[in-house]
């Protein structure tokens, strides 16, 4: 199975686009859009589909809620739009492939945050350290108050979570779940280089009053004109958080989605 035909890094005219069964029907041009999947389908290792034919045009300010019942392929489709999983069809991101701009670059400007991230050796700050080097190197940026920034921004956004700064010194296995929750999303946000956010479940683990304080500042992130950040792709299992933080609904159902234009009740 394929990543991407090669569709997706010639096109340059415009192509009819059927109309889908989700609800997304659109034109296709390669480059008009933020970001677009066309087509997307993705089976199981034994050749059993998962879903199949997903269409998607995502916009600037776009919040997409995605909702469907657990094991219906909410979760894979995040990770294909992050190639981090094998599917068939298109997914273009500012007119251009995946693999046109590197994955390991392609990943950092669309960033999928797990709902449970898998444990890393050492500390978040190592980790924070390591990826802050990362980002500086792709920016070509010297400026040690630059680097430094890279650093401070994703503590600051945690603690606005509750997250004490010693947390960032602790093995990521002491950590409780929400901690890990928290400290994942405050370093992909703090680096300020994804365009797009994959969130499988951002607040799964937190309670009422802590997940009002992660939409608010994600929301508030969306809508600044200070960072890079253009639009989300969010699944949850909550109405009233869809409710909340929504402005698109995609429903998965039967092995493909369909569109909603209100949020769920």
């Amino acid at each position: 199975m394929k990543h991407s035909s090669p569709a997706a890094d010639r096109a340059r005219n415009w192509v009819p686009m059927p109309k889908i069964p989700n609800g997304f029907s659109h034109t296709y041009m390669a480059g008009a859009d933020l970001f677009t999947v066309h087509d997307l389908s993705c089976e199981t290792d034994e050749g059993a589909q998962i879903f199949s034919g997903i269409n998607l045009v995502l916009n600037q300010g776009d919040i997409v809620v995605v909702q469907g019942k657990s094991g219906c392929g909410k979760t894979t489709f995040l990770k294909c739009l992050a190639h981090l999983h094998l599917y068939t069809g298109d997914v273009v991101f500012h007119g251009n492939s995946p693999k046109s701009y590197g994955i390991p670059v392609y990943r950092t400007k669309v960033a999928y945050v797990p709902q449970r991230p898998p444990l890393l050796p050492g500390s978040p700050r190592d980790f924070l350290s390591t990826a802050s080097s990362f980002a500086a190197r792709r920016k070509k940026e010297k400026n040690a108050s630059m680097l430094a920034k890279g650093l401070e921004y994703p503590v600051r956004i945690a603690s606005s979570w509750g997250i004490d700064e010693q947390l960032w010194d602790r093995d990521w296995s002491n950590l409780s779940g929400g901690e890990t929750q928290r400290i994942a999303l405050a370093i992909t946000m703090g680096l300020d280089s994804a365009e797009v956010l994959l969130l499988d479940e951002p607040t799964s683990a937190l309670d009422h009053q802590s997940s009002l304080q992660v939409e608010r500042l994600i929301a508030d992130t969306l809508k600044s004109n200070d960072n890079g950040l253009k639009a989300i792709i969010w699944i949850t299992h909550s109405p009233e958080q869809a409710g909340r933080v929504g402005t698109r609904f995609l429903q998965f159902s039967g092995g493909s989605a369909y569109e909603e234009y209100s949020p769920p009740v």
